[in-house]
């Protein structure tokens, strides 16, 4: 019986429930909300606190501040994917004249292409976006804090850059091309640049008394694809299930895959951070997570996914500082996997195999140290170390017999099985090449190309 759709057992709800009122009396939060997503689906919710004398719930608007970064890598990748351009483009070739236009499109969504972090003053998440017009509002006369591509600089401006490289593409405005290629596909109804009923209010809460303060909620204008958003666990619920899926509607899986792929470490003192294409990454208790977390006044807003664990956590609350959030949804996460860990898919033969890929299949050596070849689904290979250690890489099938490497340290590198008789695509194999790489079936295998060659007399005693 498949019990990966069962609701979450009382120990695992009440552990989460535990965690996320603690949350927000420790950090005294006018009101929290949370979810977990277990398999594409919202297994449990919780609240805390009230929004207008009652409890929030799935449905209740909140401010997702740099969440909405997600979305508007999305937005580029989906441009990407079309073929209305490169990661690798220099700004410049689709958004001339902003005077950083030699920073790439991935330095942008990754954050090393050496931009401020902010706007030059007033600062932008309390002010209206009026007061910030044009690209050159935005950036400033020295907009570059560090040269491109050497370092990883979070960089709010560098995301109304895409913004505005959405625009330019698409021809209409950032919010109008998000609601039509994203968030009415998704069914992300509740997801709005602007607060629409039921919503929070943003609070500022005193630091030594228990007393609230409004905060304003600012239309940010250019900065709106850094941070505009307004959104609620239930919608959320759904992003956080297609960024760890995908939607061939929106992204495929594969892209989906890309974004999560680190592209930056941050410099952080424990390592374990970086970030991908538009999302965060971290590690948490031997676990890796891929989201985003995000403030603006009055609000902080958290959301992680575990592709490994088919789990994603979010966290929402009303305040400007208070209750970790991030740290808070990573938790959710944490609990939900060590209370139920994820139960696999059953094991089932394949339908058929070609017999030439059987053939591939086994131990290959590099030199002396013994790899082992394995037929994964469709026609994807993937190549390990026997011993468990070293560079393992996937490989996705080309369409001219090759397969291009997904990961590790041969992701985007060509595997090639090279033929004794090139003009016979029967012969037998005589070798794997792999960036240069030979994998024989034999160690040093005399009648393979071996770089070097091998000595002719063979192996010996010492």
């Amino acid at each position: 019986m498949d019990t990966s759709f069962e609701e979450l057992l009382l120990a695992t709800r009440r552990a989460l429930y535990h965690r996320i009122a603690t949350a927000q009396a420790d950090g005294r939060a006018p009101s929290l909300v949370a979810a977990v997503v277990r398999e594409g689906r919202t297994v449990w919710t919780g609240a805390r606190g009230s929004v207008d004398g009652r409890a929030p719930d799935a449905d209740t608007q909140y401010r997702i501040g740099s969440i909405t970064k997600t979305f508007t890598a999305v937005l580029v990748l989906q441009l990407r994917d079309a073929g209305l351009l490169d990661l690798a483009d220099p700004l410049e070739k689709h958004l001339p004249g902003t005077g950083v236009g030699e920073a790439t499109i991935t330095q942008l969504l990754a954050h090393t292409a050496g931009l401020a972090a902010e706007t030059p003053g007033p600062w932008w998440e309390r002010t209206p976006g009026s007061l910030r017009p044009t690209l050159a509002d935005v950036l400033g006369q020295d907009p570059l804090r560090h040269p491109s591509g050497r370092t990883h600089h979070y960089s709010n401006p560098g995301y109304t850059l895409l913004g505005s490289l959405v625009e330019a593409l698409r021809g209409e405005a950032w919010e109008v091309v998000l609601r039509r290629e994203v968030l009415e596909p998704l069914g992300l109804t509740r997801t709005t640049a602007r607060p629409a009923a039921p919503y929070a209010e943003g609070w500022a809460v005193h630091p030594w008394a228990d007393v609230l303060l409004p905060e304003p909620a600012e239309d940010l204008g250019l900065m709106a694809p850094a941070g505009q958003l307004w959104s609620t666990i239930a919608d959320l619920a759904r992003w956080a299930a297609f960024l760890a899926e995908g939607d061939e509607r929106v992204l495929s899986a594969e892209t989906l895959a890309e974004m999560r792929t680190p592209a930056a470490a941050t410099g952080n003192e424990s390592g374990d951070d970086g970030y991908g294409l538009g999302l965060q990454l971290t590690c948490r208790n031997g676990r890796t997570l891929a989201g985003h977390t995000g403030s603006l006044p009055g609000f902080l807003a958290g959301l992680w996914v575990s592709a490994e664990d088919g789990l994603a956590g979010i966290a929402l609350a009303n305040t400007t500082s208070g209750p970790l959030v991030g740290g808070l949804a990573a938790d959710l996460v944490r609990i939900t996997a060590e209370h139920e860990p994820r139960i696999p898919s059953p094991w089932k033969p394949r339908s058929e195999a070609d017999p030439e890929l059987l053939a591939l299949t086994g131990t290959w050596y590099w030199g002396p140290a013994p790899f082992v070849l394995r037929l994964r689904d469709g026609r994807a290979l993937e190549l390990a170390p026997l011993s468990g250690t070293g560079r393992a890489s996937r490989f996705r099938p080309e369409g001219d017999g090759t397969w291009a490497g997904l990961d590790g340290y041969f992701a985007g590198e060509t595997l090639r099985a090279v033929r004794r008789t090139s003009a016979d695509e029967g012969a037998e194999v005589s070798h794997l090449d792999l960036a240069s790489f030979v994998f024989t079936r034999e160690p040093y295998e005399t009648m393979a190309p071996v770089p070097g060659g091998v000595d002719p007399k063979g192996w010996r005693s010492a």
